[in-house]
């Protein structure tokens, strides 16, 4: 499989090249089938010796054999990888739709989330996991366990890079923990569309030499280039079984769990570098309530929990400005969720070093006795 990736790519660095040196020496060749009025109809004759009374039914005659039964496949697959490789990116092309938030910043997962994906050949449940990365709170901690947790307990691990072609030290430490594991491994080299083809070979060639690795497959998250490849070579892996989720299932999170990490997602984005990510979001309420003839409204408060006065005025904005802004793009999704109107309230609240609390990190969600 990774011959015929390098053989596609080297074809298309080729054809790269022959176009950026102005050969455009295109020729077209058709051809036309003969016409059916040219050809003498064929002929068939056939003599019967019996008639269909003298004969009895043949043997079988009028059974259908049954057919095979058709043998769909289930299982589980994580994906890992160091912060900001587009783990989350990567899972809400695959199933179809955007459940994991993403970001440019580092460390934008926190939790293992699952999501499914269901299709002809069967259902895979995705594990998107927190970066890999050397903690400095216990926050940190957490989630380095949550993403080492999953090695073991899966039928396939998708190890996301980036296309260079020197191995960081991060990596070095990811590729000693896949080494203890016998769960098969691909290589999932990201991002591919921002550099050049000819770039990709020297990156395939680098994890090859390795010979840890079941495969190793370039695709762009961002565009889908190569992920229908991947979804193959995950199928191709995965055992057969009975789906673990109803067919309309996309993620086990609820509703509220995923409102909570839509403004958490809106905050990261809208703030930029000006508050680090000690932010974690709570939905303090959320109910559904009838309108005579103006449907549904769902009600929802939300508490934006910061670790400093400081990043409190940051997140408030002047007069108000930013938490308007995030509460507005937040409600907008929730409401592409929910199929109906939302009313999002968000107040802002310190919470001291919180990151490195116990108690209030499992007031969060973030509880590593359940990991």
């Amino acid at each position: 499989m990774t011959e015929n990736i390098e053989k596609d790519l080297l074809q298309r660095s080729a054809e790269e090249t022959e176009a950026a040196a102005g050969q455009e020496n295109e020729q077209a060749a058709c051809w036309q089938e003969g016409q059916a009025a040219d050809r003498e109809p064929e002929q068939a004759a056939c003599q019967e010796t019996d008639s269909a009374a003298d004969r009895g039914p043949e043997p079988g005659a009028g059974e259908q054999e049954p057919s095979a039964p058709v043998l769909k496949k289930a299982g589980f697959a994580t994906i890992i990888g160091r912060p900001n490789v587009g783990k989350s990116t990567l899972m809400n092309r695959m199933i179809g739709q955007k459940i994991a938030i993403t970001s440019y910043k580092p460390q934008t997962t926190r939790t293992r989330i699952r999501t499914i994906y269901t299709g002809e050949e069967g259902q895979i449940v995705f594990l998107d996991t927190p970066g890999i990365h050397q903690s400095r709170t216990k926050l940190g901690t957490y989630m380095v366990k949550a993403a080492k947790g999953t090695l073991k307990e899966v039928d396939v691990i998708l190890w996301l890079v980036e296309p260079r072609q020197k191995i960081s030290e991060e990596d070095k430490l990811i590729i000693e923990l896949l080494k203890e594991v016998k769960t098969p491994v691909i290589v999932v080299i990201n991002k591919i569309d921002k550099v050049k083809k000819a770039e990709i070979l020297p990156v395939i060639d680098e994890y090859a030499r390795l010979g840890v690795f079941h495969e190793i497959i370039p695709v762009s998250a961002r565009t889908g280039d190569g992920v229908d490849q991947l979804m193959k070579d995950i199928f191709d892996l995965m055992p057969v079984g009975q789906p673990f989720y109803d067919e309309d299932m996309v993620t086990t999170q609820t509703e509220r769990e995923i409102a909570g990490e839509i403004v958490r997602e809106k905050a990261l984005r809208l703030l930029q570098e000006e508050v680090p990510h000690g932010i974690a979001v709570t939905i303090e309420s959320m109910k559904m309530r009838s309108r005579k003839g103006k449907g549904d409204i769902c009600d929802i408060d939300a508490s934006i929990i910061c670790e400093r006065e400081g990043h409190k005025r940051i997140v408030i904005g002047k007069g108000g400005e930013m938490l308007r802004k995030i509460g507005m793009d937040a409600r907008k999704d929730i409401e592409n969720m929910l199929q109906c109107q939302v009313n999002l309230k968000l107040w802002v609240k310190v919470r001291r070093d919180w990151k490195d609390d116990d108690t209030q990190m499992r007031s969060f969600g973030y509880d590593d006795r359940k990991l």
